[in-house]
């Protein structure tokens, strides 16, 4: 059974007021090494059907992995019967209504495999070799999924996804392991990954690391790179949210009630958008939404997304949206989209030129194991990791030891003194789950590194 006879045979079989049914069919190829070696490749796939039934205001949702044919009837029968077992949701609204199918609604998936690393993989045999020329080690994966979401609704709602999604992971060590440094990019289809570039910039860090330099905590200068700015903004994005806003759960919530929709975050003319239509970060361009949480909602599955300023010229524009939580807060429906990008006024500098413009100040790499302290002011807590250098006179002086650090990415955005050229980047905590970011590399006078740490 194609994955567009299973939408509509559940539909079929659904004997409640509505029903939306999505099906995901996942491909995915690897290739992992270490020590310049390449170690594991494969191809896997999986198939997920989720049914939502509705009841009056009841639902029922139910999802299986590779569901058979003979299996689908007793699947739809489960979801209806939560749904006539269940109480009246409180984010029940009208189903979606349909119109036109998605473009390609009826052609076959083709799924990703090992092809997609035709050049990339000699490109990576390359690097292995110039790596081990020149005294270091290179570790990590590279892993490309293509996704075909099919969203069918008893309203008439045929509508079809395949979301590309690629990401490289690339680690060098020196011989004795001492030294580390990580980098990692996005991509669609690995065409536009210059491993030799990523490598040149891995070998010039572990030799900045040659020499050591220990700094007690404090407040520094620090310029953050684009991979870390997008770790603090996509946790800033995620919580976002207008329930949580207008219940007084959060940062964005305004003292004595109401959200802080309309107030200025940032003094710098700071944009943070998403856009479906972004070049080289496309994504889903409708709500799919396999369950009801705080910022998503069933009943808005098929919903167009636009591209959204969340916050425009440092104002704060808008939070995440389903359409119940739009009537709570008075504010327009904005759900959320798969990709962020932050940018700041035309022309910011390269993270090189921001370096050699620094007298005395910290370089971050990456951050890591991100956990949040206070969520009414979004105060997080995480480390630093696989590298921070020292700049002096606009120089690159050395490796010092790791930090824990203390800050809020809200508080951050108010203190912003430069922002430079935004580039797409991969964040390193929470890449495996937002992949599509572009971010500018930003600097700050007096980031917070409460502690140091003692991770190497």
């Amino acid at each position: 059974m194609t994955p567009q006879e299973m939408v509509e045979r559940a539909l079929e079989l659904s004997t409640t007021d509505g029903c939306v049914v999505l099906v995901d069919e996942e491909s995915t190829a690897n290739l992992r090494f270490a020590g310049n070696t390449l170690t594991t490749n494969g191809v896997a796939r999986s198939s997920r059907l989720t049914v939502i039934s509705i009841a009056g205001q009841g639902v029922g949702v139910v999802s299986r992995a590779a569901v058979r044919p003979e299996q689908l009837a007793d699947v739809v029968a489960a979801a209806d019967a939560t749904a006539r077992d269940a109480q009246p949701a409180e984010d029940a609204r009208p189903l979606v209504e349909g119109g036109p199918a998605s473009a390609g609604w009826d052609a076959p998936v083709t799924p990703t495999d090992i092809e997609v690393f035709q050049s990339f993989a000699p490109a990576l045999g390359e690097a292995f070799a110039a790596a081990k020329a020149g005294g270091r080690k290179l570790y990590g994966f590279a892993e490309h999924t293509l996704t075909s979401t099919f969203l069918g609704s008893s309203t008439g709602l045929r509508l079809r996804h395949d979301q590309p999604t690629g990401r490289l992971e690339l680690n060098a060590k020196s011989a004795d392991l001492k030294r580390s440094a990580w980098t990692g990019v996005a991509t669609r289809d690995f065409t536009d990954v210059d491993v030799a570039v990523l490598d040149a910039s891995l070998a010039r860090r572990l030799d900045w690391a040659k020499n050591r330099v220990d700094l007690p905590a404090g407040r520094y200068e620090t310029l953050i790179p684009p991979s870390a700015v997008a770790d603090l903004m996509v946790y800033l994005f995620w919580s976002a949210q207008a329930r949580d806003a207008v219940d007084g759960r959060s940062v964005f919530a305004k003292p004595g009630g109401g959200t802080r929709v309309g107030e200025r975050l940032a003094t710098l003319p700071v944009t943070l958008a998403s856009d479906p239509a972004a070049s080289g970060i496309g994504c889903a361009p409708f709500v799919m939404a396999h369950s009801s949480s705080r910022e998503s909602s069933v009943f808005d599955n098929g919903l167009p997304l636009a591209a959204t300023d969340w916050i425009k010229d440092g104002r704060l524009e808008a939070l995440l949206q389903t359409r119940y939580s739009a009537e709570l807060s008075g504010l327009p429906v904005t759900p959320a989209v798969d990709n962020l990008i932050m940018k700041g006024p035309e022309d910011g500098r390269s993270l090189e030129e921001m370096i050699a413009s620094t007298e005395h100040g910290l370089l971050l790499t990456c951050l890591w194991y991100i956990r949040e302290v206070d969520p009414q002011t979004l105060l997080l807590t995480g480390l630093t990791r696989d590298g921070v250098y020292l700049v002096e006179h606009g120089e690159v002086v050395g490796e010092v030891n790791n930090f824990r650090f203390n800050e809020s990415p809200v508080d951050l955005l108010g203190r912003l003194t430069e922002i430079g050229a935004a580039e797409q980047t991969l964040a390193r905590e929470w890449g495996d789950y937002f992949t599509r970011t572009v971010m500018p590399a930003v600097r700050v006078p007096d980031f917070n590194m409460s502690t140091v740490s003692q991770a190497s």
